[in-house]
């Protein structure tokens, strides 16, 4: 039961931190990092034992939770789903390792809430039911909400309810588009279920598909953020605690984009073809406007925060090219984006204790005085503009190169991001490291918690850049069946379901089973 305990252990790993931090601030820490320790270790085991298999279902687990309507609890992943819960626990460790010396009041709680919405985010990338999935998706809201309000900066209680009102208000939205589906699957085959496998191929109206569709993915573009839904990024970025950035950067963001692929996609083809145009345009939209006001930023966290408006652009125009390599592209972009801009965000709080400031203007000469921050700051900064050999050019070459097949003009205005993108990386370090120097106090170099973070982050970048195999590799299926679906291969969906109905009738005891033995 790997899914269900994955779940299990992140909710009560966070009542355990909660309950004992009332009586040692010390024991919430070590109980979040042996908990995300664990998870990370059976992840990457189940990884590893999966790898050479190309099935696309690999887990599953369904019961029953409320039959009457409908529900059930299913959980299960495929090679998407497993690169991503891979990608949530290590960045739950880095967040951890992040804050360590950084919280000193409500420990317990913190810890409570980061642990909280890791399980909403790995629940999220495992529902298969449509029920399950919303109920993931709102915990994930409520401990952001608190982490941002509670633990963030001046403004934080402004980030807070801008946060939530615009994800709440966007999440309804989805609700009612799932209930519309569940009604209309019931009223066509007299089923009512919210099974994923049931839904797919439901034979929907053309404008009510539109209608729907639009539900999902309202719900989805608010989370990646695209323009014209991105203002609440730049201040919960800003306001929020370091490892509230890291994880909204990383991880939350990524909850969009998986929604898209994984629900708004299969479920309404057609009604995503007539989108796609239109999205594709508010993706390279996106994709220049983010990186003109990241360049126009003097707070180095709402800087970082508009490059993430600029990155996910680039993840729309991928998935709505309809193309295998440019899904390929944004399965890398979803990963190479977590691990280059976390890390900026994880420096921009660096910066943020030593100096007290976040005002680029008030930095200036760091490159003497912090030698192994400037080394591993231009790595990151080289990563986010895309230099080969890291592991962004990677997934925005794959991206450039499906999208040219779908459409030209598109795809060469996306490219002009490139050049913005250069610009300002290469301003982040001309003020804060090769700029006049700013002040005279002594400013202390990356300690050994800092320096392993950064570290492990730097290793990741450079491995996705040098071989990005094993990640293309791993996710082949659920690319390669996307692409099926808009190809003209109609009986893909069909196909999928038939490949899951057969393997768990196999075995119609288990609860758990393996798909790929």
């Amino acid at each position: 039961m790997i899914l269900v305990w994955l779940i299990l252990i992140l909710m009560g790993g966070g009542l355990l931190a909660f309950m004992l931090g009332q009586w040692n601030k010390s024991l919430p820490r070590w109980i979040a990092l042996f908990t995300l320790f664990a998870g990370f270790l059976g992840l990457l085991s189940l990884w590893i034992e999966q790898y050479r298999f190309t099935n696309t279902w690999l887990v599953n687990y369904k019961t029953e939770w409320i039959p009457s309507f409908g529900i059930t609890f299913h959980l299960a992943i495929d090679g998407l789903s497993l690169i991503l819960l891979t990608l949530t626990f290590f960045i739950g460790i880095l967040s951890i390792l992040s804050s360590w010396s950084d919280i000193r009041d409500r420990v317990g709680f913190y810890h409570f809430n980061l642990l909280w919405i890791l399980a909403g985010i790995s629940g999220v990338f495992m529902a298969m039911d449509l029920f399950l999935f919303y109920f993931f998706w709102e915990v994930m809201l409520i401990p952001m909400y608190f982490l941002i309000g509670i633990w963030g900066s001046e403004n934080r209680v402004y980030a807070a309810y801008k946060f939530f009102i615009f994800t709440q208000a966007s999440g309804l939205l989805m609700l009612l588009a799932i209930l519309g589906l569940y009604f209309i699957h019931g009223n066509n085959t007299g089923t009512f279920t919210y099974n994923y496998f049931e839904l797919l191929g439901t034979v929907i109206p053309e404008g009510t598909a539109n209608w729907l569709i639009a539900g999902f993915l309202i719900a989805f573009i608010v989370k990646l953020p695209l323009i014209p839904f991105h203002s609440w990024l730049p201040d919960a970025h800003s306001e929020a605690p370091t490892a509230g950035s890291l994880i909204l950067a990383a991880l939350l963001l990524k909850t969009g984009a998986y929604g898209i692929m994984r629900f708004a996609l299969p479920l309404f083809p057609q009604a995503a073809i007539n989108f796609a145009p239109w999205l594709m345009l508010l993706g390279v939209l996106g994709i220049i406007y983010g990186a003109i006001l990241a360049y126009a930023q003097t707070d180095l966290k709402r800087l970082v925060a508009y490059t993430s408006v600029s990155h996910m652009g680039f993840v729309v125009v991928g998935i709505f090219a309809f193309s295998e390599l440019a899904l390929q592209g944004v399965v890398m972009q979803l990963i190479t984006h977590a691990i280059s801009t976390g890390a900026l965000f994880v420096i921009a709080g660096i910066l943020k204790e030593r100096l007290h400031t976040r005002d680029i203007s008030a930095m200036g000469g760091f490159w003497q005085q912090m030698p192994k921050l400037g080394v591993l700051s231009m790595v990151f900064t080289m990563a986010s503009l895309g230099l080969p050999g890291l592991g962004n050019f990677i997934a925005e070459l794959l991206i450039l190169l499906g999208a040219f097949r779908s459409n030209l003009w598109i795809t060469i205005f996306a490219t002009a991001g490139l050049v913005f993108s250069a610009i300002y990386s290469l301003r982040i370090m001309q003020k804060v490291f090769f700029g006049p120097k700013a002040g005279s106090a002594p400013i202390s170099d990356l300690n050994w918690r800092e320096l392993s973070i950064l570290t492990s982050l730097t290793i990741v970048i450079i491995w996705l850049g040098v071989y990005p195999q094993p990640v293309i590799h791993t996710a082949k299926p659920m690319v390669k069946y996307i692409e099926n679906i808009f190809s003209g291969d109609a009986s893909a969906v069909k196909n999928n379901k038939l490949l899951y109905q057969m393997k768990t009738a196999e075995q119609p005891n288990k609860k758990e089973t393996y798909v790929s033995k």
